[in-house]
């Protein structure tokens, strides 16, 4: 007799003779990274952290999965000739993912795991690009054309995205950037920031962005680039910078994104690394589980 279980994100018995709600997708990439390294064991190192995260959730009443059938898929791997292979990996990787209708949760590596996901949410069609609304969660502004003389970094992936078609961009938490990727905020109308600085401020500006992710309609992809967090809570991600943002706001982003008016059709956490206190992986994990219970909040009762 062939045992079908097995314990995946959470440390839960998963049982894959069911029909998946959530895939959550291990992308060990690491590729392009511009200062610290690592990302290639954060997905790993995030699913072990995650056997010690409490499953019960505040906004369910309830113990994860509540219901959901949650899926952690075996993690991507590829040896190929160039970063437009790997990528073009990582879009398979995905697609075959959530071609079964699963919601997508993708843990990174780094943050140019963002791009393949778009694009296989484009090929498998269910809504026009110019319908999606992107939530970065990011220290970075990842508007650049290139960086260190490539197209497709991690420091270009949203600008990327935006070359992809999609109808909007919301920024939070952004305090790193250069004149160029400044000058794409000021001038491209699809393209809303709020600057880490003003968020730490003045707490109106938080009050300002939960109501109006509370009220965006349509699809969201929502993208969280843990250096969005101040580094004392992920010290050991790539690009650590000053000023981040508090882990409770980013969490209430999360909760009303989901509790809101828009449909949630995936997320990504990327740029984990792991340190030896464990903190920034207990801390992504974190994040991820409150995205689980963030979806099925948003799909209780279908």
């Amino acid at each position: 007799m062939v045992d079908n279980d097995v314990f995946g994100f959470l440390g839960l018995r998963e049982d894959w003779n069911l029909h998946p709600d959530v895939a959550i997708m291990q992308i060990p990439f690491e590729m392009t990274v511009s200062y610290g390294t690592g990302t290639s064991e954060g997905p790993s190192s995030t699913i072990d952290a995650s056997s010690q995260v409490e499953t019960y959730s505040t906004i369910l009443g309830d113990d994860l999965p509540s219901g959901m059938v949650i899926r952690t898929l075996d993690p991507w791997s590829y040896e190929g000739p160039s970063l437009r292979a790997h990528l073009d990996s990582i879009e398979s990787y995905v697609f075959e993912g959530i071609s079964e209708g699963a919601f997508p949760l993708l843990l990174g590596g780094e943050h140019g795991i963002l791009l393949p996901a778009i694009r296989a949410m484009k090929e498998i069609g269910n809504f026009p690009m110019e319908n999606l609304t992107l939530v970065q969660v990011d220290a970075h502004a990842d508007l650049r054309d290139e960086l260190n003389g490539e197209k497709y970094s991690h420091g270009t992936v949203v600008r990327r995205c935006l070359d992809e078609g999609i109808g909007r961009l919301l920024q939070i938490g952004v305090r790193a950037f250069s004149k160029e990727e400044c000058l794409v905020m000021e001038n491209d109308d699809r393209i809303r920031s709020w600057m880490a600085k003003d968020i730490r401020k003045n707490s109106a500006v938080e009050l300002e962005i939960t109501d109006f992710i509370s009220n965006i309609q349509g699809p969201v992809w929502l993208s969280i680039d843990i250096d969005a967090l101040d580094p004392s809570i992920v010290p050991a991600t790539g690009t650590p910078v000053p000023g981040g943002l508090d882990y409770w706001f980013v969490i209430e982003i999360i909760e009303k994104l989901f509790s809101g008016n828009a449909n949630v059709v995936g997320a990504d956490v990327s740029e984990i690394v792991p340190d030896e206190h464990g903190v920034t992986q207990f801390t992504a994990a974190s994040i991820v589980s409150s995205i689980l219970s963030g979806f099925c909040f948003q799909n209780r009762g279908e």
